[in-house]
């Protein structure tokens, strides 16, 4: 998501590091790791141990407000790994700070406290207490923290108007729609004002409207509150669409960490390329990814680095002299030039290849 007016001040501090974290399912899953049985292919490691490893040797942090996506295909270990960061699974080695607290240390107290007050998450299955009203539900977090009845649903109504279902407050989750339900389950999980959200495939039951919904509703929350997020899905365009970054998870392994430009520009092996390969380039590719170096040119425009490609074709084709590419700063870093916009929006593979001359900038068609 872009930086807003009113994202926090100052260099961001991490909020998620996670540090070489396994989880071996099975037998003696600590002498899968002294060996190298850890190498073999799936199906031979578990005929020959019994275990299965879901996430090997996993590194990564989550600055404040930055949206994360961990995405891959089902079977990757994306799920067991956003599960073992706040041990509903309990991992097998590596180590966990959220919010600075070392999350494999805690003890079953902190740990219920970490969970009850740093992080919500937000699933699948919406878990909605069905005998319950919509603002009990809501309000059950707090609840469990003790917080009084009055002061637990007055902070529910609040989120249930942010949310958009203030009208529903009395009714039972089995009365409302699926969006309405993951509505709820969304509020619910804001109410205890967590430091991290995580979601979990949180929309991949509902209906392709609805899902499109929860997202731009996640994009709202989130220019407004700047949570922490982890999200986790198999949809490359909910990832790219809701992602600060990407990480691409195979085998227990993140193939490739970027951002989403990053991904679709630049993927790290053909199986990141074979993800990418039917997405619109231009509508995730930026500025950047077309910039030429210049030599003094002075540029009849300038525009921003992270404008996207395809709201700059017209630009590109239109001008009659060198287009300017600013960065952040308002430094001039490079030249567009029409023969690489093509090569870049064709992809590796596309009309043309890095070797061939650029048009002259500014050149006509003939």
């Amino acid at each position: 998501m872009p930086d807003q007016g009113g994202a926090p001040a100052g260099p961001p501090a991490v909020q998620v590091s996670c540090r070489g974290v396994w989880k071996v399912f099975g037998p003696h899953p600590e002498r899968v790791l002294g060996n190298d049985d850890v190498d073999l292919p799936r199906g031979e490691l578990m005929a020959k141990t019994g275990c299965t490893v879901a996430s090997r040797d996993v590194s990564f942090e989550v600055s404040r407000g930055e949206v994360f996506v961990i995405m891959g295909l089902s079977g990757s270990g994306k799920s067991t790994l956003v599960r073992c960061l706040t041990r509903l699974i309990e991992p097998t080695a590596g180590s966990v700070l959220i919010c600075g607290q070392d999350v494999l240390g805690c003890d079953a107290k902190a740990l219920r406290q970490l969970r009850r007050t740093k992080v919500s998450m937000v699933f699948q299955h919406f878990g909605l207490f069905p005998h319950r009203t919509v603002i009990d539900n809501v309000a059950y977090g707090l609840e469990v923290q003790g917080v009084a009845k009055a002061d637990r649903h007055a902070r529910a109504r609040e989120l249930l108007a942010v949310v958009g279902l203030s009208a529903v407050e009395s009714s039972y989750p089995d009365q409302l729609s699926g969006g309405m339900q993951q509505r709820v389950g969304l509020a619910r999980a804001l109410a205890v004002d967590p430091e991290v959200l995580i979601f979990d495939e949180a929309f991949s039951a509902l209906d392709p409207l609805i899902r499109r919904e929860m997202q731009d509703e996640v994009l709202r929350l989130q220019e407004r509150l700047h949570k922490t997020v982890l999200f986790v899905t198999h949809d490359l365009d909910e990832a790219l669409k809701l992602g600060d970054r990407i990480a691409i998870m195979k085998d227990g392994r993140f193939v490739q960490v970027g951002s989403p430009a990053e991904i679709v520009g630049a993927p790290a092996d053909d199986y990141v390329r074979e993800f990418v390969r039917d997405v619109p380039r231009g509508k995730v590719l930026t500025a950047s990814f077309a910039t030429l170096p210049h030599a003094g040119e002075t540029p009849e425009r300038v525009v921003q680095h992270d404008t996207r490609l395809s709201e700059l074709l017209p630009v590109v084709f239109g001008a009659q002299g060198p287009i300017g590419v600013v960065g952040s700063d308002g430094e001039l870093v490079g030249l567009l030039d029409r023969r690489m916009v093509v090569h870049v929006l064709g992809g590796p593979e596309g009309p043309t290849t890095p070797e061939e001359p650029a048009f002259e900038l500014g050149a006509t068609d003939d």
